[in-house]
This record gives structure tokens, C-alpha cells and sequence, in this order.
């Protein structure tokens, strides 16, 4: 493209010229603005437009839950293999990692994730789920295009990136921790910042939402067995109830935020599950009750844990019963708060503004959902953002996780050219540092 090399051109004269102090910024506002524009004009392109939306709906065809994706994955696989793009895998079982650029640094990552939901899918169209009680029901098909719809924008400019763009293609954002998987496995060790978007029914098309600092709560599950002494209903005074003991409990639980935490901030216990008897004229042995606690500091999430196991076991003592908590963290890890790096706010402020305009930027209100991508912002800056697709003449558009749930396809260049955007401008931003940085880093292409 023209314009990008115009803006290496400019770029390289100011590496000789100045000092690498980067806390200037090296794109100005027309700069930014003409490669915002450029980007999005081409993910719109009818020839780009009508391949995303292709892949978009064979993913959605054929849903794969978290650590299953191997389909998708392979679907994915062959798209950067048509592409000419270097990928590793397989990364968390399922995972694959694109690599776009010179190899050096910096590296800055996009991340898409790929699972589906356990749920049957009750929207009647021509692409609707093939297999039976799977879904693509929060997106998640539609992350993975424009992510790969970006792929095959920034390969195009492969010679003109200045560091390396890593696609970060993820398994089991839904409660499975994925990303907590492929930090572990080493391959993002270099990153030195992270983008990750959600297209959302809460804003209108062609908006963005997002804020800088905590935007998501830290998250964790438990699940409890109250052992009592079951027997007839007729006679209770020859049994240990555990459902009375299990119902103190859940009281008591609630009691955790409304009376020990401070009203400021923000945390939440629910119990969502309760299990126990079978008949009406008998109290059984036991009963297990399962929820989950959310909190928007790592300080109320350890003491909230603490809490939820002291009151279980002590009102389990009380009612003369016996309760174990388990958290089962190897199969439900702990979610750690999402929070956005106020750095690459002011970066996507610019690129997002310079493309949809300023006003089409909207704060984001902390919400009490969690979201994976934490775990990546834990480990290095990261940033995330949703993507408004709401357009009233299509009618109703319903939330996350329901089984009518759909994804108005016209958002899909706008995740497309941002992914993209997002990547060069801060690649180009950052130039000086990675040259300054220590060339022992070894080179991952």
C-alpha cells in the first residue's frame, strides 16, 4: 500500500533524526487516519466481506466445545496455510499461533477465541448448528474470521510490518481457562502487548465500548457436599438434616457482600445450584449446592474464598452435619480481573477514533462478567474492547448464551480493520524501542 510505505518513509527519517524517547507519539492524526481508513475500506471490500462471512458461517455450522475445536482448528490451519503464513501447533491442545512480519520485535498479539456453547441452537437459518445440543452462541465463530479476515490484510503487508503480529487462535474461553493454557505453554513469552475483542448486542453497529483499567471481575467456582443423616420426613428427630443445614448456608453466604464487604466494592456470591433427595417423604443423606464468587480486586477474592469456606463448614457444624468445599481449579481455573492497560487505551482511542469517529467510542461500565483474555492481561499489557452490532432494522438481537442468539454479519469488517489497524500503528509506534532493545532475542520465524 502507498500510504503505509509513505508512513515508513517519514518513519525511518525520524529513527536517524531523533532520540528514542517513546512516550512521543511517532503517527499523527492524518497518518493515523489514513491508515485507519484504508484498512476498513478493504476489509469492506465485497471480495473480503463475502469470504469472512463464508468462514464465519462454516465455523458456525459445525460448533466444537472448549478443547475440542480441532475441526475449526484445522479449518484455520488450512486458511494460513492458503495464505502463506507460519503458524505453530498445536498450542493447548488446540490452539494455533500465527506468526505475520519480521520476526523480531516487538510482537504484538490478536487474539480470537474459538469454542462453542453446550446448547441447542433455535434460530431457523440456512447455516444453522449440525450437531445436535452445540452452538455457537456467543460469538466466538465470528472472532475467529474477522481474525483471520485480518490475517490476509496484514500478510498482505508483510514487508512494511516493523516487528511481528502474532494470531493468537484460542480453545476454551468458556470456563476452560484456554489462555491460562497457552501462557503456560511458553509460546507468547515475548509478547509485549495483547488486543482481544467481543462483538456485543448492548451498542448499536459501527460503535466500540471499552475503558481503561478493571472491566471485568475475577472469578471462581465452588461446589459443597453437606453430609447429615437422612430417614424418614415423618420422623426428623432420628435424622441430621443436611437441606436445612444447606439452606442456613446459602443465607448466610449472602451475607458475605451485604454485610462484611465494603458497599464500593463491587462483589457478588451466588448459589445456582442445589441438589438433594429425591422423594418427598425423605431426608437424604446429603446435599451438594454449587455457585460462584466474583470480586474486582485479587485482595476481596481471597478473602471472599476464605469466607465462603468458613461459613459453609461451620454452619455445616452447627446443624450438626459435615461440608466439604471443593473449587476444582484444574478443571475451573480462577479468573483473575480483566484489566485494560491505560497505555493501549490512549492507542486504541486514536486508531478507533481516527476510523468510526470519536463518538463512536463508548465508555464501558464495568460489568461482574468474567473474561479469559485476564489472564493474558495479567501476564502482559493487553487490551480489550466490544464491538457494537446492533442494528434495529433486523430486529432483536439476543443476548450471549441464548439459544436464539445471533451475530449480525455486517459487524465483521469493523473487527476485521481494527484487529489490523490496532497491530500496524502500534508495530509502527514502537519501532524505536525494538530497535533499541537487546538483539539477543531470538527471532521466532
Amino acid at each position: 500500500m502507498d500510504f503505509l510505505k509513505w508512513v515508513l518513509a517519514i518513519y525511518t527519517l525520524f529513527t536517524f533524526l531523533a532520540t528514542p524517547i517513546l512516550s512521543i507519539s511517532i503517527l499523527n492524526n492524518q497518518e493515523l487516519a489514513n491508515i485507519s481508513a484504508n484498512f476498513l475500506n478493504l476489509a469492506k471490500s465485497p471480495k473480503l466481506f463475502d469470504w469472512v462471512v463464508k468462514i464465519r458461517r462454516t465455523i458456525h455450522e459445525n460448533p466444537e466445545l472448549g478443547f475440542e475445536e480441532f475441526e475449526t482448528s484445522k479449518l484455520i490451519r488450512n486458511e494460513l496455510d492458503k495464505m502463506g503464513i507460519y503458524y505453530k501447533y498445536p498450542v493447548a491442545v488446540t490452539g494455533v499461533v500465527g506468526y505475520i512480519g519480521n520476526g523480531k520485535p516487538p510482537f504484538v498479539a490478536l487474539r480470537a477465541d474459538m469454542d462453542a456453547l453446550p446448547i441447542q441452537e433455535e434460530v431457523e437459518w440456512e447455516h444453522k448448528s449440525k450437531i445436535p445440543g452445540k452452538m455457537h452462541s456467543c460469538g466466538h465463530d465470528g472472532h475467529v474470521a474477522m481474525l483471520l479476515g485480518a490475517a490476509k490484510i496484514l500478510q498482505e503487508q508483510r514487508d512494511d510490518l516493523q516487528g511481528t503480529v502474532l494470531l493468537v487462535f484460542q480453545p476454551a474461553e468458556e470456563g476452560g481457562g484456554g489462555a491460562k493454557k497457552m501462557l503456560e505453554s511458553g509460546i507468547l513469552d515475548n509478547v509485549d502487548a495483547i488486543f482481544g475483542l467481543h462483538v456485543s448486542v448492548n451498542s448499536p453497529i459501527g460503535t466500540v465500548a471499552s475503558s481503561s483499567g478493571p472491566i471485568m471481575a475475577g472469578s471462581g467456582f465452588f461446589d459443597a457436599v453437606i453430609k447429615g443423616k437422612g430417614g424418614h420426613a415423618a420422623i426428623p428427630q432420628n435424622t441430621i438434616d443436611p437441606i436445612l443445614a444447606a439452606s442456613n448456608i446459602i443465607v448466610s453466604l449472602q451475607h458475605l457482600v451485604s454485610r462484611e464487604a465494603d458497599p464500593l466494592d463491587s462483589q457478588v456470591v451466588t448459589v445456582a445450584k442445589f441438589k438433594g433427595g429425591g422423594a418427598f417423604n425423605v431426608i437424604p443423606d446429603s446435599v451438594t449446592i454449587g455457585g460462584t464468587f466474583r470480586a474486582y480486586s485479587k485482595e476481596s477474592f481471597t478473602q471472599l474464598k476464605q469466607r465462603i469456606v468458613e461459613v459453609i463448614t461451620r454452619q455445616a457444624a452447627v446443624q450438626r452435619c459435615n461440608a466439604t468445599v471443593d473449587f476444582d481449579t484444574t478443571n475451573r481455573p480462577f479468573y483473575p480481573v480483566t484489566v485494560n492497560n491505560k497505555a493501549l487505551h490512549e492507542h486504541f482511542r486514536n486508531v478507533a477514533g481516527q476510523m468510526l469517529g470519536i463518538d463512536k467510542i463508548i465508555e464501558k461500565k464495568p460489568t461482574m462478567g468474567t473474561e479469559d483474555f485476564s489472564f493474558f492481561a495479567e501476564a502482559f499489557p493487553g487490551y480489550f474492547y466490544v464491538l457494537g452490532m446492533v442494528d434495529e432494522t433486523q430486529g432483536r438481537f439476543e443476548s450471549g448464551h441464548s439459544p436464539f442468539y445471533r451475530v449480525n454479519e455486517d459487524v465483521l469488517p469493523y473487527g476485521v480493520a481494527l484487529h489490523a489497524s490496532l497491530a500496524t500503528t502500534y508495530l509502527l509506534e514502537h519501532r524505536l524501542k525494538s530497535t533499541a532493545q537487546d538483539q539477543s532475542v531470538h527471532d521466532e520465524l
